[in-house]
């Protein structure tokens, strides 16, 4: 039987490179965005480098937070213009800008997004598309939910015809293994450490920053700087 990996992970805004690592990974990736929408964290937001240092930037999604990241819903657009033009005035000058600005000037200034979870798919579906990854993403509501939080976990692994499930490390504080185990599904846990360092702008290199740096400096060759490397036979414009 062919094996097949799962990953479930909550939508992110424009997400740091092991984000995409872990996509490429494996065969399906599940956006779990049925989970308790979290503040001050990575759903709504990153950090990108700019002369001053590592800068937020922040989607706006109102003050409730008593809903499913799925149910966040964008109180305006206004941001879509800052956003980019933070973007690009903090970027401009990196060797890739106008190539990879030709993808993701129009998400920003031609789309508008009324939904936190539909924005974070478009973004990654994006950034998969110009690193030729081809990964299947599905979202979570795709599958019947059951209860418990690690059963949920195992019964979507299932329910995609998974054998293999693949974690981020910070997982191991509450997963139970043996939940796994009986279902057949073998658990392996996805190592972020040992990134090389690329090409970067404005002092002191760092790894905690959007993908959009990576793209940025280093267009095409960002793959190179990456664990999962995809096949360099395909031709990313077919799939963008």
């Amino acid at each position: 039987m062919k094996r097949k990996k799962i990953a479930i992970v909550q939508s992110n805004y424009i997400p740091w490179k092991g984000y995409f690592d872990l996509i490429a990974a494996v065969d399906e990736f599940i956006l779990y965005d049925d989970m308790q929408f979290t503040k001050n964290d990575w759903r709504n937001r990153n950090k990108i480098k700019t002369p001053k240092g590592i800068e937020w930037i922040s989607v706006p999604v109102g003050q409730n937070i008593r809903r499913r990241i799925r149910d966040v819903e964008l109180p305006n657009n206004y941001w879509q213009n800052k956003h980019w033009k933070t973007i690009e005035s903090n970027y401009r000058r990196a060797p890739h800008f106008e190539e990879v600005a030709a993808l993701f000037e129009p998400l920003y200034r031609q789309h508008q997004y009324t939904n936190l979870s539909a924005l974070n798919r478009e973004m990654i579906e994006a950034i998969c598309a110009y690193l030729c990854i081809t990964t299947k993403i599905s979202n979570s509501w795709d599958y019947c939910l059951i209860d418990g939080k690690i059963e949920r976990l195992v019964d979507l692994c299932t329910q995609a015809g998974g054998t293999e499930y693949i974690s981020g490390p910070a997982a191991k504080d509450y997963i139970d293994e043996s939940l796994f185990a009986e279902r057949g599904i073998k658990l392996n846990w996805f190592n972020y450490a040992g990134y090389p360092e690329y090409p970067q702008l404005w002092g002191e290199f760092t790894h905690n920053v959007s993908i959009l740096d990576l793209l940025f400096n280093c267009g095409k060759d960002a793959r190179r700087y990456m664990k999962v490397q995809v096949h360099e036979n395909i031709d990313c414009h077919d799939i963008i």
